[in-house]
């Protein structure tokens, strides 16, 4: 059966003919690139492929006596190797909490494409999302579902109105479906059946999305280690999160809206 390796090196003499010389090397020891691309400044990332493991041992121990490259990662693939072939550039991951993941907005296209990886996967996944308003939260976890091409559930949300389901009917209790609560809203209702409703989510084995976990764990029996993943997104990188202004953009003007209200009632 064929086996998948990343292939990652740093650039010591760019000369002409350098990519040349590796990918014959490959075709000779009957390795196959499966994609090729830059990863970072003077790196290039490779996707490769073969029938036996010997060949791509083989091709490891030539390629780390060159003198025009560097072996700088020889693995089998993880998400973020496949994501950086496919994009150019990794996933910036935090130094000290390797499931915090952190974006801007002009890499949406690239957030998008690493939620739909973790959608595909089955059974219980917790991630939270972190992000000031309007920066393309709520956006983002719709387009990746649709890309995973799983159906998308709120539970509570301001996208359009606010919006506090209170009960589930018919194909939404699928395992299948990617169930998205906003932390703020959650936390900060009274409704009791809507909570109750959360609670029965949290246990299922399935996706859930929550925006604003840092608010949603506040007076609940859930912490951030509960968490798979948690993603950071910001307009720039230097932007910081103020909770006081979300607590405002949340406003509980709509207090009244709850149930089908709003865009509770459109789940696609």
């Amino acid at each position: 059966m064929a086996s998948e390796w990343f292939f990652e090196y740093d650039i010591q003499i760019n000369r002409p003919g350098l990519l040349g010389d590796i990918a014959s090397l490959l075709g000779m020891l009957r390795v196959n690139i499966v994609t090729i691309n830059g990863v970072d400044e003077g790196r290039r990332g490779m996707l490769i492929k073969a029938e036996k493991k010997e060949n791509i041992e083989r091709f490891e121990h030539i390629a780390s006596t060159m003198e025009t490259i560097q072996l700088t990662k020889f693995r089998e693939p993880k998400l973020r190797d496949r994501l950086a072939v496919r994009h150019g550039r990794y996933i910036q991951r935090d130094a000290d909490d390797k499931k915090t993941f952190r974006f801007v907005r002009d890499e949406l296209g690239l957030l998008v494409d690493f939620m739909a990886e973790i959608f595909k996967q089955e059974g219980h996944k917790l991630i939270g999302i972190r992000g000031m308003p309007r920066v393309g939260k709520t956006e983002s976890v719709v387009a990746a579902s649709v890309c995973a091409n799983k159906k998308w559930i709120f539970l509570s949300s301001t996208m359009i109105k606010q919006t506090i389901r209170s009960q589930l009917a018919g194909d939404e209790f699928s395992d299948r479906n990617i169930f998205i609560l906003d932390g703020i809203v959650t936390r900060n209702s009274n409704d009791e059946k809507h909570q109750m409703l959360v609670r029965e989510m949290m246990r299922m084995p399935t996706i859930k999305v929550v925006e604003h976990p840092d608010m949603f764990i506040q007076h609940s029996e859930y912490s951030i280690d509960d968490f798979d993943y948690i993603i950071e997104l910001r307009h720039s990188p230097e932007e910081e999160f103020t909770y006081e202004m979300m607590e405002k953009n949340h406003g509980m003007s709509d207090k009244g809206t709850s149930g089908f209200g709003g865009f509770g009632g459109f789940n696609f």
